[in-house]
């Protein structure tokens, strides 16, 4: 892959996209089912097509570039459901694909792209038939109902017949994925994806119609000198210093957008909304959508008292939450500081939003970077911990389950960065989690979910007790930080702490059987509760 983006463009039906095509195969990730049989990979496939924009099937041409101002144009972002990029639909053939976050954003891109090109040869093999331009009678019927505006749900099951004879699936099957993809606006999405994941294929090999992926000259520029993770720490700098708080002490935290403020002030501002219940239970109804008003009032609060709520405007798609606990009312926290403490000592809690895979480098690289007032005149930010949450595959476990890291060791190199973590076993012990100690992987991306690759990390002297994608990246941050550049202080506190997604181990347990739902809940407040008494008890 690095070769082809140093190269510009590939074409997949070419002697590049082949090798990328058996390199996937070879791998085999789990999270892709049966990619390597002659039967359609059904799960796999909408696991990618919730990564990738919509209609992106449609498209001949997929060029992947720089932020280069389309905002600024008449076409409209189309942004996936599962992955914050934005894409725009230059023409009918044409999908650009905006790449702000840097190399992972790639890797994921194109080993999506790859597994959807094997999907639709397989379809083209099982619709022309041998040593002709001409097609078998299911594929004549299947664009016979793409043609029509609208379907009766007998020509609708008719069509799922035939359509369940070109992908090697039973009629039951295709009936599920139908109604997973199918939408109010595009009930019947399923049926076009299909037919246009074989139509392109077909009239690649019938009229030599290639494919071509493109990377633009401005993003094979700009990729690495990390402008989108300056403005964005740059940003917040500036927010630091307009509200006076650059000098105090400073609490970094990778999470979502909700837990710290929930546990900071949910309990507090809904006693009278949620009489009897336990924390948790709060937890778990502010996390339905069908509690928008009681979320808006827990986010009123924190605004209220002090919370400080940059949206991202640099391309980073990372928003930020800063808590000024020095502005924290009487009674609507739920955490204590010190009687004693001193405004300009109490802590300053910053909440980054989840950054993707080495994006975490760039980012915290330039976070933690002084700030620079004038030409000589720089400020270094007071950092005293640095904490990490985040969603990841587990090895030993199932989902919920809690990994807590020892050390990061980086898939295809060399890299191994241990450190001590403040977060251990015995904190979550008693919750009825399983809770692993030992070494996370830091992967690339979704491609290494090989079940043997995965075994030798886990059965290994590594002990490795999970997968994920941005440890490495940002212990590399940090300890460039506090150790060389010393723009930190060395004894600053890490936190690492990790709720299983999914056990790429087990069959049916991949991240494309589903999300975790309110199983996600516990793990995810268990987590953020240690972090904040930690923060608070400093």
């Amino acid at each position: 892959m690095r070769h082809l983006f140093n190269r510009g463009f590939y074409k997949p039906s070419g002697v590049s996209g082949e090798t990328l095509r058996n390199a996937l195969l070879q791998l085999r990730p789990e999270i892709y089912g049966s990619i390597a049989e002659e039967k359609s990979e059904l799960n796999g496939l909408i696991y990618v097509l919730e990564r990738l924009p919509e209609g992106i099937e449609q498209c001949r041409f997929i060029n992947l570039t720089s932020d280069e101002g389309y905002d600024k144009s008449h076409f409209k972002p189309i942004i996936p459901i599962k992955r914050r990029r934005n894409c725009y639909r230059i023409d009918d053939e044409q999908m650009n694909i905006e790449i702000t976050r840097g190399r992972s954003d790639i890797y994921d891109i194109l080993t999506h792209l790859t597994f959807l090109f094997i999907e639709s040869q397989k379809i083209s093999r099982k619709v022309l038939i041998e040593d002709t331009d001409n097609t078998i009678r299911d594929w004549a019927k299947l664009e016979a109902a793409i043609k029509k505006k609208e379907l009766t749900q007998e020509e609708r099951e008719v069509s799922l017949i035939h359509l369940a004879n070109i992908l090697g699936r039973s009629f039951e099957e295709v009936m599920e994925i139908h109604k997973k993809l199918g939408t109010k606006k595009h009930p019947d999405r399923f049926l076009g994806i299909i037919y246009w994941l074989g139509k392109i294929a077909i009239e690649e090999e019938t009229l030599d119609n290639k494919r071509t992926i493109t990377f633009g000259a401005l993003l094979r520029e700009r990729l690495g000198h990390h402008i989108h993770g300056e403005r964005w720490a740059t940003t917040i700098k500036e927010a630091l210093r307009e509200h006076g708080i650059m000098h105090r002490p400073l609490h970094i935290i990778s999470a979502n957008m909700h837990s710290i403020m929930n546990s900071l002030f949910a309990r507090k501002t809904l006693k009278k909304e949620f009489v009897g219940f336990d924390n948790l239970k709060i937890y778990e109804a502010l996390s339905s959508p069908s509690n928008m008003a009681n979320q808006a009032k827990v986010h009123a609060a924190a605004l209220k008292n002090g919370m400080i709520f940059i949206e991202d405007s640099s391309g980073t798609s990372i928003d930020v939450q800063i808590f000024d606990t020095a502005k924290f009312g009487d009674g609507v926290c739920g955490y204590e500081l010190p009687k004693d403490l001193p405004n300009e000592k109490k802590p300053i809690i910053f909440v980054m939003d989840y950054a993707f895979g080495e994006q975490a480098f760039e980012t915290i690289d330039e976070l933690l970077k002084p700030y620079a007032i004038k030409k000589n005149q720089m400020v270094f930010l007071n950092v005293e911990s640095i904490s990490i949450m985040g969603k990841a595959g587990i090895l030993e476990g199932g989902k919920g389950d809690l990994m807590i890291p020892t050390a990061h060791i980086f898939e295809g190199t060399a890299d191994n960065y241990p450190f001590e973590n403040e977060l251990v076993p015995d904190h979550f012990s008693g919750n009825g989690l399983k809770v692993l100690d030992g070494t996370m992987v830091t992967v690339l991306g979704t491609s290494l979910q090989n079940k043997d690759i995965l075994r030798f990390f886990n059965e290994s002297t590594w002990n490795a007790i999970g997968l994920e994608m941005e440890g490495v990246h940002y212990q590399k941050a940090i300890q460039s930080a506090s150790k060389i550049r010393k723009s930190i202080r060395e004894d600053v506190k890490v936190r690492y702490a990790y709720y299983a997604s999914d056990n790429p181990l087990e069959t049916g347990s991949t991240l494309a059987s589903g999300g975790l739902g309110t199983t996600g809940v516990k793990p995810t407040y268990l987590i953020t509760d240690k972090i904040l008494t930690q923060i608070f008890n400093s």
